[in-house]
């Protein structure tokens, strides 16, 4: 993996995940808060489960292994998901702008929240992380076509049409 490769990743990611909160922005707030049988709950919780991650690797990769989880309940409302999402994933695109082929290839150390600790390749932590969200944002796109507000198609060739 070079950093041309992760780079178009991130934008993918990037993107999917603005066509899903742009979808998510038109749902209403019992519709954001309301329960499912998805792994982590309803959307909001989907959604901040996603954002969650994000945030902890980026925070491992820059060298900090937080213990806390975010939770549906920090976001009382979409409207301060949806900010903090945008704080994070700017500081999130500024990690992926400053690699180096290298860096990739480097391994690094991190604690899990369970207090577990790991070395691992960080290319391979970066592209789970997209895919990762690939799962998720699927479950959010399959909530919110309930809601009648499907996302469309967030597949990475779409993606590559819209470039």
């Amino acid at each position: 993996m070079n950093k041309s490769d992760i780079t178009l990743l991130y934008k993918y990611n990037q993107w999917a995940n603005a066509k899903i909160l742009n979808t998510a922005s038109n749902v209403t707030h019992d519709q954001f808060v309301a329960s499912a049988t998805f792994p982590h709950g309803g959307l909001r919780g989907t959604l901040v489960h996603t954002l969650f991650a994000e945030w902890i690797w980026r925070h491992r990769w820059e060298g900090t292994s937080p213990v806390v989880h975010l939770k549906p309940d920090d976001f009382a409302t979409f409207e301060s998901l949806q900010a903090r999402w945008a704080d994070e994933e700017s500081l999130l695109m500024k990690f992926v702008d400053n690699l180096t082929d290298q860096r990739l290839g480097n391994h690094f150390q991190y604690t899990s929240t369970e207090g577990n600790p790991y070395q691992r390749v960080l290319w391979h932590t970066m592209l789970h992380l997209v895919n990762h969200g690939t799962q998720h944002r699927s479950e959010a796109a399959a909530l919110l076509t309930d809601f009648g507000h499907s996302p469309g198609d967030i597949d990475f060739v779409y993606f590559l049409s819209e470039m």
